[in-house]
């Protein structure tokens, strides 16, 4: 499939229309940023790790009647991904206490959640993606009550299934961010990726973090920490 002119250029990826105008390309970049792009660095390898980790997860999910933007890996760090109109929101899921929600509300880190939290935040990086309530956005015609009750309902469950997936690759999920947009026919699917750039990893018997963690808190190598979460991903796919 051709590619044409780049649409979008974000962090840790590129966009690209192709020669079928319901389907973009995507390049994975190797670039890894923390505090909104403030600090960034090239990592090489970091793209082909997270687009293997995301494809992966993607098509996993799929099987889980999880329905989402992915169509297929096309190489060490590209996809095929389906045309969607995006929704401006990072949608979060908390299972464990840690990052901005410690912090905010004064909780232990590794504190367990009782019931998954969910918190939305606007996509705007010259606001620096601030946190939002359903009251903004209904203000701001982000997304209809109907729509925003699917939303929540599709978060817990992509919550549930990623649940399931991590535990088989002794890691627990702390956290997560996902992006969501509708089809042409304005049904709303998974959208973005799905990494360790996404998600908070602990490693089930340490509390060890194998996710961007490690690149925020200067505490470790983040090459390694997204190889080690690839080869246990790779060992389930092996067992199915």
């Amino acid at each position: 499939m051709k590619t044409r002119e780049v649409i979008y250029e974000g962090k840790a990826k590129k966009m690209y229309r192709t020669d079928d105008e319901n389907v973009l390309f995507v390049e994975y970049l190797d670039q890894v940023t923390a505090l909104n792009g403030a600090r960034k660095d090239e990592m090489i390898g970091k793209a082909e790790l997270n687009n293997g980790i995301s494809s992966f997860i993607f098509a996993w999910l799929q099987k889980q009647k999880i329905e989402s933007h992915f169509l297929s890996k096309e190489g060490k760090t590209e996809q095929l991904v389906k045309k969607l109109e995006m929704i401006p929101l990072e949608i979060v899921l908390r299972n464990v206490a840690a990052g901005s929600f410690s912090k905010r509300f004064g909780i232990a880190q590794g504190t367990a959640i009782a019931n998954p939290i969910i918190e939305f935040y606007y996509k705007a990086d010259e606001l620096d993606d601030p946190f939002i309530n359903d009251d903004h956005v209904h203000y701001f015609s982000i997304a209809t009550k109907e729509e925003l009750a699917t939303i929540r309902q599709m978060t817990l469950a992509i919550n549930e299934k990623l649940q399931e997936l991590f535990d088989l690759a002794d890691l627990k999920l702390v956290d997560f961010k996902i992006e969501v947009g509708r089809t042409s026919e304005g049904t709303i699917v998974l959208a973005d990726e799905i990494s360790p750039d996404t998600c908070r990893l602990w490693d089930k018997k340490t509390n060890e973090s194998l996710d961007k963690d490690v690149y925020r808190k200067k505490t470790g190598d983040l090459l390694a920490v997204y190889r080690e979460v690839a080869k246990r991903l790779a060992t389930i796919q092996e067992d199915k």
